[in-house]
């Protein structure tokens, strides 16, 4: 199920988030940004992002709940409502998580790793195929970052994201910053990481920064990105550029000029166009 899907070339985007939709609409060549899909009310979506979509720029739904990872069927209303929002937003795509988020009606309020075995594949497989013959766009799927590995895993994370993408059809969104910061976890080298991923199947990327606390490295988006993850954004467009690369920012968000300085250091990194 190799998915034949083209994904328009999207450059360098930056996520739309309340607190700072003023600055992404007032970006002069922005092209490409990515919304919350649960912050989205379909009937009536904010203003900022409905402007956004008028003016052409294209804005990928990135669902957090929909829990692809839980041994639960997906609920048909999250898909639902995951549909409604590319339809309203007119998105080529939307992405989600290759994760779990409840188990047993309690819902963790985290995006958990799920263990890499047979098991756990066959449960995501059911999961993300159910959910593409819902949706009217194509579907992107994120590998998260993880503090820990399951102790009885059966793949390695690149050999279980590619077979997961050949039996779906899935494309792959690949955050830069969580390939870094699983290979730091790990003790690894993220560039050996990086170069047995399936980057052909790459739809977009994610850059976002972190901090170092208790011994592991923590995917925050609260913090400037590290020097390091912009070097795998340049070895990764030195292999494979893909479609586009979006900064995240969650949480704390820093003055303009260092927002502007962060867009246009994954510019100078991957070789898109400046959007500030």
């Amino acid at each position: 199920m190799v998915s034949d899907v083209t994904v328009p070339e999207l450059g360098v985007g930056v996520g739309w988030r309340p607190e700072i939709a003023g600055f992404v609409e007032a970006l002069p060549k922005l092209r490409f940004t990515e919304v919350i899909a649960e912050s989205v009310h379909p009937e009536r979506p904010a203003p900022d992002l409905a402007a956004l979509r008028d003016r052409g720029v294209t804005i990928v739904p990135h669902g957090v709940k929909l829990s692809l990872g839980g041994a639960e069927p997906v609920a048909a209303d999250r898909v639902a409502h995951l549909a409604a929002c590319a339809e309203v937003l007119k998105a080529p795509l939307v992405s989600e998580h290759v994760a779990f988020v409840r188990a047993g009606g309690i819902e963790a309020g985290h995006l958990l790793p799920v263990p890499r075995t047979r098991a756990a594949l066959d449960v995501l497989t059911a999961n993300i195929r159910r959910t593409r013959s819902e949706l009217p766009v194509p579907l992107a799927v994120e590998p998260i970052a993880m503090l820990f590995d399951w102790p009885d895993d059966e793949y390695t994370e690149a050999d279980f994201l590619t077979e997961l993408l050949d039996r779906t059809g899935a494309l792959l969104l690949l955050d830069v910053a969580n390939v870094y910061a699983n290979a730091r976890n790990r003790g690894e080298d993220p560039l050996a990481l990086l170069d047995r991923l399936p980057l052909d199947r790459v739809a977009y990327c994610h850059v976002a920064g972190g901090s170092e606390a208790g011994g592991r490295y923590h995917d925050t988006h609260a913090a400037a990105v590290p020097a390091g993850v912009l070097d795998l954004v340049a070895e990764m467009c030195a292999r494979q550029r893909p479609p586009g690369f979006l900064l995240e920012r969650d949480g704390h968000y820093p003055p303009v000029d260092e927002l502007r300085a962060e867009l246009d250091a994954i510019a100078a990194a991957s070789g898109f166009p400046a959007v500030t």
